[in-house]
């Protein structure tokens, strides 16, 4: 890892609580598929973990720019900050 993540308690509370959620939606799925269920019905639940994994990244990336950037900013670091910043647009263009 390259730095630590310097999340505030109530986040990382939410973040945590939100990716159980995500963690029963995908076992969901998986029941889905061995079941057999209707395509359109597992692509639905599908679409449903994207966005809640959405959330969490927003969650994260909000956080990262309030801490990690900031500090970056105003300790000289800026072209790393940017970089940073430039690296997770891309990705989640993809």
């Amino acid at each position: 890892m390259v730095g630590m993540t310097q999340l505030p308690a109530k986040h990382k509370e939410k973040i945590i609580r939100r990716l159980k959620i995500i963690e029963g939606q995908v076992r969901g799925l998986q029941e889905m598929v061995e079941k057999g269920t209707y395509c359109i019905d597992i692509i639905t639940q599908s679409s449903a973990v994207k966005s809640a994994l959405s959330t969490v990244e927003d969650v994260l990336m909000e956080n990262h720019l309030n801490t990690c950037v900031h500090e970056q900013m105003t300790t000289g670091q800026t072209k790393k900050a940017v970089s940073e910043v430039i690296k997770v647009y891309t990705l989640k263009r993809k």
